[in-house]
């Protein structure tokens, strides 16, 4: 296949995007092992006076730390200067590699926490969290430091949009980027990280895998029941990007969510996923292969209330060449990527599960002392909207 020279795109940006602006030089920077935190203190603050730990979550290479500054205070609420003048001092939490192990970063949170415990001046206890896979990181980490009796002096835990029970990327995607990995290698190598993994509900390994649950997923969840499957000691708070109310994104089953429509790869079509095992999920051809991927069992996901993900809309995006004749177009550009019952962890995955209401559960059902979800509409994952972003204000400790 010479048509196509080789891609660097991955799941979560369409190539030849926009950098960000530089972020402000922090207040101190620490190297820890196996990645690095950088410091803001509060307005008025002359050290560690109310730390704050931030992670930072998915994708492929060491954190991108002006991306972290960009999508937390120059989105819809500026919400780092806001955390600051109420006093607040933010610790950003990156990693040198976010596709490792969720085991292999905790080392990283863990020691992220125990400087900042040793540095803050005061008996302020910290509140420690992240977004995405960095609420599950230091979920882990302070469950872990727990079960070694080590006192991480945490008063307050924070997952926004974090996969408790798993996340999505639909299979037929999954399966695109395998089949396109002589090209783009990046974006299977992704799909096929450790950290990915460990987070999807279901992963296939190679264009003809079978969707399971991966055994570093069964690993980490293992792992992650052996140290209490929670922190004890914090009040843990849970936001979820998802509708709470049952109400989806109104992505329909088993319709074409991407086709590619000019060039070499025409006519390759991926569906949204349905339980229909009749449906080909992935129609996947090149100039020299021609696949077709058919699964069964697999629930309504893509339609479902919660945190969505453009992957479709970034894929059509990166296969649209026009000065290689190559164009694609995403009918359904943004799908479910963490279902709101995973996100509040309170609903395991399945059919049943993911349009139930969850509005008049009791709060016993849940694992987390306090929730939010979106109230009006399911928002982009991770997206720190005001109703979510003041809530979580709000309740960190003085």
């Amino acid at each position: 296949m010479t048509e196509i020279p080789v891609q660097s795109w991955g799941l979560f940006a369409r190539e030849g995007q926009q950098a960000p602006p530089p972020a402000p030089e922090a207040d101190e920077t620490w190297a820890l092992p196996g990645g690095t935190a950088r410091v803001y203190y509060g307005v008025q603050n002359r050290a560690l006076v109310r730390p704050v730990i931030l992670s930072d979550g998915f994708n492929s290479g060491p954190t991108d730390f002006d991306a972290f500054w960009h999508g937390l205070e120059r989105g819809q609420l500026p919400f780092i200067s806001l955390l600051r003048e109420r006093g607040h001092d933010l610790v950003l939490l990156g990693y040198d590699e976010r596709s490792a192990s969720l085991l292999t970063n905790a080392q990283t949170a863990i020691a992220c926490i125990l400087r900042t415990v040793a540095e803050r001046l005061g008996d302020t206890r910290l509140t420690v969290g992240g977004f995405s896979m960095g609420g599950l990181i230091t979920r882990y980490a302070l469950a872990k430091l727990e079960t070694q009796r080590m006192d991480h002096q945490t008063a307050a835990y924070f997952s926004f949009d974090s996969p408790h029970r798993g996340a999505s990327i639909p299979i037929s995607l999954q399966a695109l980027a395998h089949f396109l990995k002589p090209v783009a290698p990046a974006l299977s190598n992704q799909i096929n990280s450790p950290a990915a993994r460990q987070l999807l509900w279901r992963h296939i390994e190679t264009v003809h895998g079978s969707p399971a649950e991966d055994p570093l997923r069964a690993e980490f969840l293992d792992e992650l029941k052996r140290v209490g499957g929670w922190p004890r000691i914090p009040r843990l708070l849970a936001l979820a990007n998802g509708r709470l109310d049952g109400v989806g994104n109104g992505v329909p089953a088993g319709e074409p969510a991407l086709e590619v429509t000019k060039g070499g790869l025409k006519p390759t079509t991926l569906l949204t996923q349905t339980p229909d095992s009749k449906a080909v999920l992935a129609h996947l051809k090149d100039l020299l292969r021609e696949e077709h991927v058919r699964h069964r069992g697999l629930p309504e996901l893509d339609g479902a209330p919660g945190g969505t993900l453009d992957s479709f809309g970034i894929a059509a995006a990166n296969l649209t060449k026009p000065l290689l004749g190559m164009a694609a177009v995403a009918h359904h550009p943004e799908t479910c990527f963490v279902p709101t019952g995973s996100a509040l962890s309170v609903r395991d995955i399945s059919q049943e599960s993911l349009y139930e209401d969850l509005s008049g559960l009791d709060y016993d059902a849940f694992d987390v002392d306090d929730f939010i979800a979106s109230s009006e509409a399911n928002t982009r994952h991770s997206a720190l909207t005001p109703e979510l972003g003041e809530w979580l204000l709000d309740r960190l400790p003085n």
